[in-house]
């Protein structure tokens, strides 16, 4: 899979740098672009693919347009494309090594020192999607990548099967205690969203299939091997 086969994509990464460096001289922004779609497109991918980078950008929109959240968007967008840019689902490094990333290719992109280190500390955000109260790009950002929980029946189970292919190595016992584990700590947050707009539209929705696959998952589970790190949206 090419950047040639998503233009569209294309076009809003570099929409999105451009305007983040506004009065800034840089480089051209397509390789880049073009860099990330190849990550995107890896074939270890199931769920954390184009499609999911393609939802999240259009989640932040959706939020951007209902309630404004956002103080820097076109960073959040750049942290969009970058939260999970490196991604192997038997690493636990992903995040950090993602944030790494950005902060190597946006400083030679030419955004300002204070924009790359906004950018890397929204996506090192997702290891746990808890923004502090008052962060209105790591509360955009988090309430996006975590919107396919909110999703109707049908397209999150499909969600949570491609989860289960990306973890395709880990003993199904095992990896249903573990999603189990994630599942059970998200349902005990006091709140999944932190934008008015995610809280009001997609709290409730996310709840019930959190619910519904904790169900799915209970029976004869018990594992002595440690369990993987599994699951994380």
């Amino acid at each position: 899979m090419t950047a040639e086969e998503h233009p569209e994509l294309l076009q809003r990464w570099n929409t999105a740098l451009l305007a983040a460096r506004t009065g800034h001289e840089g480089p051209d922004p397509t390789p880049y672009g073009r860099n990330l779609l190849s990550r995107w497109a890896e074939p270890q991918r199931r769920y954390h693919t184009v499609d999911h980078l393609r939802a999240v950008l259009d989640r932040i929109d959706e939020l951007a347009d209902q309630g404004g959240e956002g103080g820097e968007l076109e960073l959040v967008r750049l942290a969009a494309w970058f939260h999970d840019a490196v991604y192997r689902p038997d690493r636990s490094e992903n995040e950090e090594r993602s944030a790494t990333l950005a902060e190597k290719a946006l400083t030679e992109a030419g955004l300002t020192e204070h924009e790359v280190r906004e950018v890397a500390r929204l996506v090192r955000l997702t290891i746990s999607h808890d923004p502090p109260e008052g962060d209105l790009n790591g509360e955009t950002l988090c309430d996006a990548d975590l919107a396919i929980l909110a999703t109707d029946p049908d397209t999150y189970r499909g969600y949570t099967a491609a989860v289960r292919e990306e973890y395709a190595f880990v003993p199904d016992p095992a990896f249903r205690e573990g999603r189990a584990t994630i599942l059970r700590h998200l349902l005990t947050l006091p709140r999944l969203f932190h934008t008015p707009y995610g809280a009001a539209v997609w709290e409730e929705r996310a709840r019930e299939n959190m619910e519904r696959e904790l169900k799915e998952l209970a029976g004869p589970t018990e594992s002595t091997e440690p369990t993987e790190p599994t699951g994380g949206a």
